[in-house]
C-alpha cells in the first residue's frame, strides 16, 4: 500500500462524494482574470453588470480550478490518484458572481482495471457545482486514474 487513504478499489460505482463549499470574492475573480482570462465581465463589476452575465463573474476557466482544489482537499491529495487522461465534458451552465457560495459533489458513474497496467484503474466520474440557490453552474464528467490498494511502491 502507497500509505494513502483513498485507493482505486475504494471507487465504487454509485458511490458520492461532498467536496465542500467555496466562496468566491471579486478580488479572487479579478485576481484570476487579470492574470489568465482579462475579458471585461471577469474584470469589472460595470461591465459584467452590462454583459448577459448580470454582474462579475467568474472566468469558466476559473470555475474549473476552484472545483479542482476542492477535489484536491476532499480527497485527491489523500489518494494513489496518477493523473487524469483528458476531461470527456465540461459544461458552465450558470454564471459565478462574487459572493456566490459553491458546494461540490461527484459520482462515480464507472471503473476498469487497465488491460495493459493491471495496477492501474480508471474511474469515470460525474462532478457538479452548485451556488446557494441551489442552481447547478458547473458539470465535469471525466476518468480518473487511481493506482490499486496492494501497490507496495512508486508507479513504474
Amino acid at each position: 500500500m502507497t500509505g494513502k487513504t483513498w485507493a482505486y478499489e475504494d471507487f465504487v460505482e454509485g458511490a458520492s462524494f461532498d467536496l465542500g463549499t467555496k466562496q468566491v470574492s471579486a478580488a479572487e475573480i479579478i485576481e484570476f482574470a487579470s492574470e489568465f482570462d482579462a475579458q471585461p465581465m471577469h474584470l469589472d463589476e460595470a461591465a459584467g453588470k452590462a454583459s448577459i452575465l448580470g454582474g462579475l463573474s467568474a472566468s469558466g476557466w476559473h470555475t474549473c480550478a476552484m472545483f479542482m482544489r476542492m477535489l484536491c482537499d476532499a480527497f485527491l491529495l489523500d489518494s494513489t490518484c496518477q493523473g487524469a487522461p483528458g476531461v470527456d465534458q465540461v459544461k458552465w451552465k450558470k454564471p459565478v458572481l462574487a459572493g456566490d457560495t459553491l458546494r461540490g459533489s461527484l459520482v462515480v458513474m464507472a471503473r476498469r482495471l487497465s488491460k495493459s497496467k493491471p495496477q492501474l484503474g480508471f474511474v469515470t466520474m460525474r462532478s457538479e457545482l452548485v451556488n446557494q440557490r441551489g442552481e447547478s453552474v458547473f458539470e465535469l464528467e471525466n476518468s480518473v486514474m487511481f493506482l490499486t490498494r496492494d501497490v507496495a511502491g512508486p508507479f513504474p
